[in-house]
């Protein structure tokens, strides 16, 4: 095991411009000889690729994996500054086998290609790093699905969502429903109170502004609530398909037990 201290690190990180752990990385290869670790760094072009991580990388790519009992599934962002570089082929394996790894091994395992992202980030030149990583293993008996939205090339809006007491097609239709609507959260219970709160005071300003009769107030107001429900939680969406039911009435017997949305940009 090489020997090197926190403080060899920290002198390493700033005398090169590079991340910790690629500091620690680089002393860990080169048994903790400082000199042989930049230069290292200089060779894996580490350092310069520093330089990028303060940039916005708010484009990217979304890939989905799916085990083939339809049980388990995994969805993983990988972030870039130009959707250019996200549409690459390199880029989107990348992601792809990031989604596979996520699927087999769980969550934590999509830290096992780092070292594959910062070769990215020097190749292509970008501050590239890994987004959101989201797994479901579905409980025995209930349903799972993935939807994905391909836009320029590449992934841009994935769903997954487990039910209890549902079908594959419905099971579906409520990914996509997902995917157009992009609701925060299942039921009202998950909004919090704050938010609700300082939603029902601007409703209430607004309402006195406009005039209206002040015994008509709170029945405005709290239909106005309610249509600020709907835009946020899926169970009081209209189904995208028939907007003449809601969510809650589509189900019938059956519920939702989760769901996940990743979407670049947000």
């Amino acid at each position: 095991m090489p020997e090197f201290t926190a403080k060899d690190v920290q002198a390493l990180r700033q005398s090169s411009g590079a991340g910790m752990m690629d500091a620690k990385r680089a002393l860990a290869e080169n048994d903790g000889d400082f000199e042989a670790a930049a230069q290292w760094l200089r060779e894996k072009g580490l350092a310069k690729a520093a330089s990028r991580s303060d940039r916005e990388n708010n484009q990217g790519a979304v890939a989905v994996a799916v085990d083939v009992d339809n049980v388990i599934g995994a969805i993983v962002e990988l972030k870039s500054e130009t959707d250019f570089v996200a549409k690459s082929d390199q880029f989107k394996e990348l992601a792809q086998e990031i989604a596979t790894l996520v699927l087999a091994e769980g969550e934590e395992a999509a830290g096992q290609r780092a070292a594959a992202i910062d070769e990215l980030k020097v190749s292509l030149k970008e501050n590239i790093e890994l987004g959101r990583v989201v797994r479901f293993d579905a409980a025995e008996g209930n349903i799972l699905d993935t939807y994905l939205h391909v836009q320029s090339e590449r992934g841009v809006n994935a769903v997954m969502v487990e039910l209890a007491g549902a079908t594959p097609e419905l099971a579906h239709d409520l990914a996509v429903h997902i995917a157009f609507t992009k609701p925060p959260f299942l039921a009202r219970d998950e909004v919090p109170a704050d938010e609700v709160e300082a939603e029902r005071k601007s409703l209430e300003a607004i309402t006195k502004a406009e005039g209206k009769p002040e015994q008509a107030w709170p029945k405005i107001i709290e239909g106005r609530l309610n249509g600020w429900y709907k835009e946020r939680v899926l169970l009081d969406q209209a189904f995208v398909r028939d907007e003449k039911q809601t969510i809650t009435q589509l189900l019938g017997d059956a519920s939702i037990v989760r769901f996940a949305q990743v979407v670049i940009g947000a």
